[in-house]
C-alpha cells in the first residue's frame, strides 16, 4: 500500500455473512506480552525539530485496518506491531505517541498539510511517494496472493480473473495496473480490480467467492489466511520485496531524528524483540535508512 501489510480484524457484517470468520480484534498471535521498554536515547532528541521537542508528542497519522500490522483493539485504540514499533520509537525520542486514525488515502495529505507529524501505516516507500513525502525505512515486506481453497491462481498469470484488493494501495494503483496492461498488450483478458475500503473487506470477498484471488503485502496475505484457513490458502510466495517507510514531511530534519531512534531500537535489541513477538522478524533489516527507493 500501502503498501499496507497485515489483516485487520473481520468486520462484523462480513462476519454475519462468512461463516468461519473470526474477530480476532484482541487475541490474535503476537499480542501477548508487553513492549519492551526503552530508554530516551538524547542523540535522537538532539536531531528533533524545535517545535515537536517542545510539543512533548509525536502526531502519527494511522489507518488501522491492516492486521497485524495495525488495527483496533476492542476498545477501538491502534495495536499491531508497527503500533508497537512507534511507541518504542516515540520513547527514545521522549516524546508521547498521538495516534490520530485515518484513512489510508488521507495520511500524507495530512502530513504535507501540517496535521500529521508522521505516517505509520505500512507504507510502501517509491519513487512516486517520495515526490510528496521522505521515507524512514525500516522493514522488508513483499506482496502475495491468496486464492480460495483447493482453486489455482498463479499471480503472473493472472488474465480474466477478479482480484480483490484494498483501494490506494500499491497493488492496487501499481501491481495490478500493470498486470492488467499486460494482459490486453497480448490480446489477452484484463484483469477485473474489485477494490475495496478496508483489508478485510477484500479478504472477505476472496473467501465468499466474490473474486478468484487477493493481493496484499505479505504479512497481510499470510495474516489473512490464519484467520480464514478453512476458507483460502497462499497462492505462490512473496514476490517484489520493497521497504516500508515511516513518512515524514519532505526536508524535514524529523526524519533524520527518527531514523537514529529506530537504529538505536535496532542496537539494543528491541526492534528485534518487537517483531519476534509479532512474529514478523523475517523482514527485519539492520540499517534504518531514508528514501530507500530512490537513494541506490
Amino acid at each position: 500500500m500501502r503498501t499496507k501489510y497485515a489483516l485487520p480484524a473481520i468486520v462484523a457484517a462480513a462476519a454475519l455473512l462468512l461463516t468461519g470468520c473470526v474477530d480476532n480484534s484482541t487475541d490474535t498471535p503476537g499480542t501477548g506480552g508487553d513492549t519492551p521498554a526503552v530508554g530516551v536515547d538524547e542523540a535522537a532528541v538532539a536531531l528533533l525539530p524545535d517545535d515537536i521537542k517542545a510539543s512533548g508528542k509525536l502526531v502519527i497519522g494511522i489507518d488501522p485496518t491492516y492486521a497485524p500490522n495495525e488495527y483496533k483493539d476492542d476498545a477501538g485504540n491502534p495495536i499491531g506491531w508497527d503500533v508497537d514499533l512507534g511507541n518504542a520509537m516515540a520513547a527514545k525520542l521522549g516524546l508521547t505517541p498521538d495516534y490520530q486514525i485515518s484513512s489510508f488515502d488521507k495520511i500524507i495529505p495530512s502530513i504535507t498539510g501540517g496535521t500529521y507529524d508522521i505516517g505509520l501505516s505500512s507504507f510502501t516507500d517509491n519513487e512516486e511517494r517520495e515526490k510528496s513525502v521522505d521515507f524512514v525505512n525500516y522493514y522488508q515486506a513483499g506482496i502475495q496472493w491468496a486464492q480460495q481453497i483447493g482453486k489455482t491462481v498463479d499471480q503472473a498469470n493472472a488474465c480474466g480473473l477478479t482480484v480483490a484488493v484494498q483501494a490506494t494501495t500499491y497493488e492496487e494503483t501499481d501491481e495490478l495496473p500493470a498486470k492488467s496492461k499486460a494482459c490486453t498488450d497480448a490480446g489477452k483478458a484484463a484483469i477485473t480490480i474489485l477494490k475495496f475500503d478496508k483489508q478485510d473487506e477484500a479478504s472477505n470477498a476472496l473467501a465468499l467467492g466474490r473474486a478468484d484471488a487477493m493481493t496484499a503485502d505479505s504479512p497481510i496475505t499470510q495474516y489473512a489466511v490464519s484467520q480464514l484457513s478453512d476458507k483460502i490458502e497462499l497462492a505462490g510466495d512473496a514476490f517484489d520485496v520493497a521497504p516500508y517507510g515511516i513518512a515524514v514531511d519532505k526536508g524535514s530534519a524529523l526524519a533524520q531524528a527518527i531514523q537514529a531512534a529506530l537504529q538505536s531500537m535496532i542496537d539494543d535489541g528491541s526492534y528485534k524483540t518487537i517483531l519476534d513477538k509479532w512474529g514478523v522478524f523475517s523482514g527485519a533489516i539492520d540499517k534504518i535508512t531514508i528514501n530507500a527507493a530512490t537513494a541506490g
